[in-house]
């Protein structure tokens, strides 16, 4: 696998007078993943493969990835995707920002550094929010990666881009909560390592403020229940061991020091959870395009169809150009994002989180298809890993909400400026 020359250089771009510089932390970071990756994960991508194809039980962890697992702790690369945190080096977002990229170019890598979602989401989000008792308990064994989480959020009844809709009840008895709901597309919650879900659900259905109705709470996956009824594909790929399920919660029972911050504070939580992982999710979307272009171009150098190479089609250099501008239009964008929350908080970069949130998915999609194309029916094999990572762009237009949701974002900021 060839170094990814991209963020070889990319210090240069951003040492420009007036531009974003990155600090020698992260360039020393930048440089120990790249070595990483070159020496233990691209050259595992078979190993990874056929142990996921052979197991026995899809759900249980795969031998290679606690192998690496192990070998990324060691290495100091782990819990990299934490900011200002004690469980890790605290690197700020738009320090990680390049090294979600080069870890999105290997779809399964982010695990082996505990920067994979939902864990990192779930993390930050229980650091922030969470009572001592909270993160005391359950804190270090997702930061130490012993055991996984899940966000349930998602229900399949209502439209749950809008998080205000969420039915799933959590009533109060006495010392405890009954939780009763249907969740789905529960991302890690298949996995036999999750232990623990965060469940957003309605305390308070009847309050006029509709952003307060609703409340996060703690749940143990084994708490009587608690049932995942399926594993749901995304076109086609299951994306086990980790997955993404639907879960069944019928009359299930936690204590009420489960719940996070307090009643009616749940969509609070979900959208102090959001903003960040949805750069993580724009720069992962940006190393899998890098490697689909990368792909496309060393394709076009080595097929010769009607005597003449692909690389010297006007269509495909086009395409090519094409693609290197959109690459690099959303990883700007993407930066420009993390440097705006780092400086000014979430809250002061909600048009630039949704502006990505909807760039990054939809260039990556493009991307792809066009190297597909250069592949002909090759291209829509799993020989290439391009079949995956078409399913992957499509699923990354609804994830952390669909692009019209964020568009009208968008428009509502941009139309407030002139009223």
């Amino acid at each position: 696998m060839a170094e990814d020359y991209r963020y070889s250089h990319l210090h240069k771009l951003f040492s420009m007078k007036n531009m974003y510089t990155f600090s020698d932390r992260s360039l020393d970071y930048q440089n120990r993943l790249r070595a990483f990756m070159a020496e233990h994960v691209y050259s595992n991508e078979e190993v990874w493969a056929k142990q996921r194809r052979d197991a026995a039980n899809v759900w249980a962890p795969l031998p290679i990835v606690e192998d690496l697992k192990s070998r990324a702790k060691a290495a100091g690369l782990w819990n990299l995707a934490l900011p200002h945190s004690r469980y890790g080096p605290g690197l700020t977002n738009f320090e990680y920002a390049p090294l979600a990229e080069q870890m999105g170019r290997v779809h399964w890598s982010s695990e082996l550094f505990n920067c994979h979602a939902p864990e990192s989401g779930n993390m930050e989000m229980l650091e922030k929010y969470g009572s001592q008792d909270q993160v005391a308990k359950w804190l270090p064994g997702m930061t130490d990666g012993t055991h996984g989480s899940a966000f349930a959020m998602t229900e399949p009844d209502v439209a749950s881009s809008d998080a205000t809709n969420i039915e799933t009840s959590i009533v109060r008895d006495g010392d405890r909560y009954v939780i009763n709901g249907r969740k789905w597309w529960i991302s890690g919650a298949a996995a036999e390592h999750c232990k623990v879900l965060f469940v957003m659900g309605q305390t308070d259905a009847d309050n006029p403020a509709k952003h307060l109705r609703q409340s996060m709470i703690i749940v143990p996956k084994d708490t009587p229940g608690v049932t995942i009824v399926r594993d749901l594909n995304i076109l086609g790929y299951s994306d086990a061991p980790h997955g993404h399920a639907e879960i069944l919660l019928e009359n299930v029972c936690v204590p009420t020091e489960n719940i996070i911050l307090g009643e009616g504070r749940g969509f609070e939580i979900a959208q102090g959870r959001l903003g960040p992982g949805r750069i993580h999710h724009a720069m992962r979307n940006i190393g899998m395009a890098e490697r689909a272009l990368e792909s496309l171009c060393r394709r076009a150098l080595n097929r010769k169809p009607f005597g003449k190479l692909l690389a010297d089609q006007g269509v495909t250099r086009e395409r090519i150009a094409e693609a290197r501008i959109r690459i690099d239009q959303a990883r700007l964008l993407v930066l420009n994002t993390a440097h705006r929350i780092d400086t000014n908080g979430v809250e002061s970069a909600k048009m630039e989180i949704s502006a990505i949130k909807v760039a990054a998915p939809i260039m990556l999609g493009q991307v792809v298809d066009w190297a597909m194309q250069v592949y002909g029916a090759a291209g829509v094999t799993d020989d290439f890993g391009l079949g995956y990572a078409c399913a992957r762009a499509r699923i990354m237009r609804y994830v952390d909400g669909p692009d019209e949701v964020h568009r009208n974002v968008i428009a509502r900021m941009e139309l407030a400026k002139y009223k």
